[in-house]
């Protein structure tokens, strides 16, 4: 009997892992190399749901955030922003890397736009996309509704939420929700006070909830559990902001 159930359960991972298929795409000369999470029961209107992983590039935990939602009916696509022969082989690489498109914000918003238009050629109703990001891609997708990219919401996992002063505060159109660490010593508090003055000026409908004992990276279980370290995984941060990512979800898509 036990033999049948773990022969089910071999084959119910074997479709699963079988969704998530690489995607190569191109900004000009550089090829890019995504991932594409088909759903095989899509919810209605087709919603998408793009997916901006953390500096050190796509991870594991991209990968399974981008095959969770598949599960739920979502068409999910996870952006690769650095580029073939780019990837970080480390920490410094990862913040030089990142680093990079932080200074050069409308490189990482092009990169942004050519993932989100494959997934739309996945599948995903062009009209009714969210756009999530972790650590670095919640930078992102602060930067995609800043730059007016036609989805109907942002979500940032413990981003970086500044920009640089001198910039103007565009009018944002999407909605935004920031799921916050509370201690997170990587995000200032000029920083935070800043960013929330911003979305008031850009007339933005926006959310900040914040996590206690939470600190930077708390959805990411490979950064350990130690909070001196600055980043670290927190299992009921963790939980709660996926409850209220799924919550974001149903308001605002179709």
């Amino acid at each position: 009997m036990k033999t049948i159930y773990l022969f089910i359960a071999l084959c119910m991972t074997t479709f699963t892992n079988a969704q998530l298929k690489p995607v190569v795409y191109n900004d000009g000369n550089q090829k890019l190399n995504g991932f594409a999470a088909v759903p095989a029961k899509p919810n209605k209107n087709k919603p998408g749901i793009l997916i901006l992983p953390a500096w050190k590039g796509i991870s594991n935990h991209s990968k399974e955030v981008a095959q969770e939602l598949a599960d739920l009916g979502y068409y999910a696509f996870i952006a690769d922003i650095y580029g073939e022969g780019n990837y970080p082989a480390n920490t410094q690489e990862a913040g030089k890397q990142a680093g990079y498109y932080k200074n050069n914000y409308e490189a990482y918003q092009k990169r942004i736009s050519l993932a989100l238009e494959q997934l739309i050629k996945s599948g995903a109703e062009a009209d009714n996309i969210v756009m999530i990001g972790y650590c670095f891609g919640g930078t992102g997708v602060l930067e995609a509704a800043r730059s007016g990219m036609p989805v109907r919401g942002v979500v940032s996992f413990h981003g970086g939420l500044g920009k640089d002063a001198s910039r103007p505060d565009n009018i944002i159109n999407t909605k935004v929700l920031v799921l916050h660490g509370a201690d997170d010593p990587h995000v200032s508090e000029k920083e935070i006070e800043a960013f929330q003055k911003e979305m008031d000026n850009s007339k933005a409908d926006w959310q900040m909830i914040y996590y206690s004992g939470a600190v930077h990276a708390f959805t990411e279980k490979e950064a350990g559990n130690d909070n001196s370290k600055g980043a670290a995984y927190n299992e009921k941060a963790d939980k709660r902001s996926w409850q209220h990512f799924m919550l974001f979800l149903k308001e605002v898509l179709k």
